[in-house]
């Protein structure tokens, strides 16, 4: 009995050391807290930062940018972040103000850096209640193009490592399983291009947000300007969106909140094009919706142009 509670006593002084270096094991490191500026911002850094980082952003699915002005809640996530994530080219011209108002000391990274900007001629964006998006001469919306968002992938995978240079290994492994992935998805958009009948690859839209994906993939994207994206368009607009569409022989028409099944039939009656359906430009949708990633959004495009050009 004296040689079993010897033994007993023994193990528990074995047993001892060995619970009291499991409490002070050290914690796994708190995830990177980085705050997009939108929705498909934060879309790649989902993908790139993986489960080092927890993502927020001020502009959420189905959200218009164009009309999005900061909030002092806005200010606090701003705050909150170990590193802010913006598009640049323009598009935010708020931002500087936003995180000289929080206090932040995160760094803010713009992800288009590297992009070849495209100039758009002063186009804006024109709303309802007197609300109104000018970007200048500069097209902010380099994102509609596949290799343009290569370059986005690049800059935040770096700006991570920055961050995070523990993560450094993993920020890596998920930027390049990514960007294969955006490989084939440029192959996927180009391929159904080329099966496109040239003289019908025109389209008109009420946003000029398609410049890029345009200009990269060879379509002409002709912007009918004065249809907001959030108002119906007047009979002038339809006017002349009718009178553009035949003078430019366009076989469909793609136009956002355009919702009244009576004046779809009308423009497409006296033109003979088709209603395409709805492109998405500048936000992705919630996660029932068919654009829920950037992948989903670029996909859903070109399908939806496809299936309207040459069925």
């Amino acid at each position: 009995m004296l040689k079993l509670f010897a033994a007993a006593v023994a193990a528990l002084l074995v047993a001892g050391p060995a619970v009291a270096q499991d409490k002070g094991a050290a914690a796994p490191a708190a995830k990177v807290k980085v705050l997009a500026t939108f929705s498909i911002l934060a879309d790649l850094v989902r993908n790139v930062g993986g489960d080092r980082v927890e993502v927020a952003m001020l502009v959420g699915p189905n959200a218009d940018s164009h009309v999005y002005s900061p909030a002092p809640a806005d200010a606090r996530k701003v705050a909150d972040a170990g590193l802010v994530v913006a598009n640049g080219l323009g598009f935010e011209g708020w931002i500087d103000r936003l995180v000289k108002s929080s206090g932040s000391k995160a760094p803010v990274v713009v992800a288009s850096n590297g992009v070849k900007p495209r100039t758009a001629g002063g186009h804006s964006h024109g709303h309802k209640h007197g609300h109104s998006h000018d970007h200048g001469e500069t097209d902010p919306h380099a994102w509609q193009s596949v290799p343009n968002v290569k370059i986005y992938v690049g800059n935040i995978r770096d700006a991570l490592i920055a961050t995070d240079p523990d993560g450094k290994a993993a920020y890596e492994a998920n930027a390049t399983g990514y960007l294969a992935r955006l490989d084939a998805l440029d192959k996927e958009v180009r391929d159904t291009v080329a099966r496109m009948p040239k003289e019908a690859r025109r389209v008109i839209t009420n946003h000029d947000a398609f410049g890029y994906f345009a200009a990269g993939y060879g379509l002409q994207f002709i912007a009918s300007h004065g249809v907001s994206t959030d108002a119906q368009p007047s009979a002038r607009d339809v006017a002349r969106i009718i009178g553009q569409m035949r003078k430019e022989k366009v076989r469909a028409v793609f136009l956002e909140n355009v919702s009244d099944g009576r004046l779809l039939k009308q423009i497409a009656d006296e033109t003979g094009a088709k209603i395409g359906g709805t492109l998405y430009s500048d936000a992705l949708t919630g996660p029932d919706g068919p654009a829920p990633t950037y992948i989903d959004l670029i996909r859903h495009n070109i399908r939806t142009l496809s299936a309207a050009l040459t069925g």
